[in-house]
């Protein structure tokens, strides 16, 4: 039964994954791939993969700081500059 779980999630991960490149606004394609990223993440502890685990640890933080980077970017200066 565990690994029927590790199956699935690994494949809702591939999923993800592949699902992220039909993304078209930059916004969707972070959220996604930080999804994505925590789910390999949980399958690598699962399966005691530290590459894996290291990896999309990487690759969450990443997509975080490139969502809050394009945030950022589309706000307007509080001196309307």
């Amino acid at each position: 039964m565990e690994r029927l779980i590790t199956d699935y999630l690994g494949w809702t991960a591939t999923a993800v994954f592949v699902g992220s490149y039909f993304c078209t606004r930059d916004r969707t394609l972070r959220a996604v791939q930080m999804a994505g990223a925590l789910m390999w993440v949980a399958y690598g502890v699962l399966i005691g993969a530290s590459p894996v685990i290291a990896a999309n640890v990487l690759v969450f933080g990443a997509a975080a700081w490139t969502l809050t980077s394009a945030t950022r970017r589309q706000r307007p200066s509080p001196d309307g500059g």
